[in-house]
């Protein structure tokens, strides 16, 4: 089936204010929502128009680093090492973020898995059971932990 040579909703003025929307960090729904036309009709523009696209992403990354270039500004003033800890427990989640006492983090899942697997390997002096309970222990890390995590490797069986 041909495709149809259909035009585009977005006139040169509709993307405009789209990339200015964008600018100030608002989402591509609410973009759309005020030039009048649906969230897909930008994506599908995009696809189109390479020109279009890369403004979509100049805009849309334009407010993040702006707003991450200021927070960097203000944390050089030790007065607000806050924006600096801002930044480090939203860009580095796993080492910076609070937690609740009761959080378990990957880390500790791993070196406890980790322990397991050298009580195991001490304590069962019959090795077709070790391998097996290994064998075991290694699905469970795969399920928990990344395959580039794994504690537990087929060396150790």
């Amino acid at each position: 089936m041909a495709q149809r040579n259909r035009r585009s909703v977005l006139d040169e003025i509709k993307k405009r204010e789209i990339i200015a929307i964008l600018s100030v960090g608002c989402s591509r729904r609410t973009a759309a929502r005020y030039v009048g036309c649906s969230p897909a009709t930008i994506a599908n523009t995009a696809e189109r128009d390479e020109e279009f696209a890369a403004r979509l992403r100049r805009a849309e990354n334009q407010h993040e680093w702006t707003n991450l270039k200021h927070i960097q500004q203000a944390a050089k003033k030790p007065q607000y090492w806050r924006a600096a800890a801002w930044v480090l427990e939203h860009a580095f989640p796993e080492k910076y973020a609070r937690r609740s006492p009761e959080v378990i983090t990957v880390e500790q899942i791993k070196r406890l898995l980790a322990q397991f697997a050298e009580i195991i390997v001490e304590e069962v002096p019959v090795d077709r059971f070790r391998k097996n309970i290994l064998k075991r222990l290694d699905d469970l890390t795969r399920k928990v932990c990344a395959p580039s995590q794994r504690i537990v490797h087929h060396d150790d069986m």
